[in-house]
């Protein structure tokens, strides 16, 4: 490989579930837009020839309507992961006993849905926790892509509570811990290995600017673009420079929502970027993966943990909870 890799994935997170997280009435009808956004993000996809790794939720793999979409995008070829079953992003309050369910349970349906078993999980929120880690480990998966290596979770927290303001008190309280603390931008930006009672696993965070920890995200992006579209692309190369400069591999995170406008889907006006229509949003989708792909070797999460393993010289890292939540 003469350039550097770039894992790129796919968190599909449904309506459902941001209205569950938002604390919107009627999410457990479960509605959905995973037949349209798969549709367009398979043929963004191909269009760019990207083979990306798709992290599913166990609850649309559950549920038989959404079978011929999931089925779409394996069948594609995307490498399928896990983001597990119920998509609470406070997966991190959960008991051993409870994560392992969560994570089984997510497995089952998953696997049955797509014909694959996943490899890899990546916690709803960035959501993770020892016992996550330890679940993982037992249940040998090969990575784990939860972390979030930035300070400005809190301020994420504040913006999501001031989006949310129907929240009652309980689910204020079940929410207080959302998208982490300032600390978490000292958690690592390269790939390492976890140091585990059982087992071996290799993390693989979300890549954020290196020096200063801001998220660069495709949603992130979108949302600077309504500002200025020159701006977030300038944003944009400036991180793409600052990973080839201190030669960090990174990964890059889309969501179907970074694929659907406004003028798609109705109800979720909090979600950030949720004003630009939908050929603004695949223009620019277009805009960020020609530059991603000018300067590294796109892979999925799977091939980039395997290269990080097979290369034998990974930092082993401990689990310090004074860095995850």
């Amino acid at each position: 490989m003469t350039r550097p890799r770039i894992s790129i994935s796919i968190d599909l997170d449904n309506q459902w579930s941001y209205m569950k997280t938002h604390g919107d009435a009627g999410w457990d009808a479960f509605p959905s837009y995973l037949d349209r956004a798969a549709e367009i993000i398979l043929e963004r996809l191909d269009a760019h020839g990207l083979t990306v790794t798709c992290f599913v939720v166990g609850q649309d793999a559950a549920i038989e309507t959404n079978h011929a979409a999931l089925r779409a995008v394996a069948g594609a070829g995307h490498e399928i992961g896990n983001h597990s079953f119920h998509h609470e992003p406070w997966l991190h309050s959960y008991s051993y006993e409870q994560v392992r369910d969560e994570i089984r349970t997510a497995q089952l349906h998953i696997e049955k849905a797509t014909g694959q078993r996943p490899r890899g999980f990546r916690g709803p929120g960035y959501s993770l926790s020892r016992d996550t880690l330890r679940v993982l480990a037992e249940e040998e998966f090969l990575y784990d892509a939860s972390t979030l290596p930035t300070f400005i979770g809190p301020l994420a927290r504040a913006y999501y509570f001031w989006k949310s303001r129907g929240l009652s008190p309980e689910e204020r309280e079940q929410r207080k811990r959302l998208f982490g603390s300032l600390r978490d931008g000292l958690r690592s930006n390269r790939s390492y290995s976890w140091k585990l009672e059982s087992g071996s696993l290799v993390e693989i965070p979300v890549t954020t600017m290196p020096i200063f920890r801001v998220p660069i995200h495709l949603s992130y992006l979108l949302y600077l673009s309504r500002f200025s579209r020159r701006l977030a692309v300038a944003y944009l190369k400036l991180a793409i420079g600052l990973c080839r400069a201190t030669r960090t591999e990174p990964s890059f995170l889309l969501h179907p929502l970074d694929f659907l406008g406004g003028d798609a889907v109705d109800g979720l006006d909090f979600f950030p970027g949720m004003d630009l229509d939908t050929g603004s949003k695949l223009r620019f989708v277009d805009t960020v993966i020609d530059a991603l792909k000018a300067h590294f070797e796109p892979v999925t999460l799977e091939e980039h943990a395997r290269a990080v393993a097979a290369a034998g010289d990974l930092p082993l890292r401990s689990f310090d909870a004074a860095l995850i939540r």
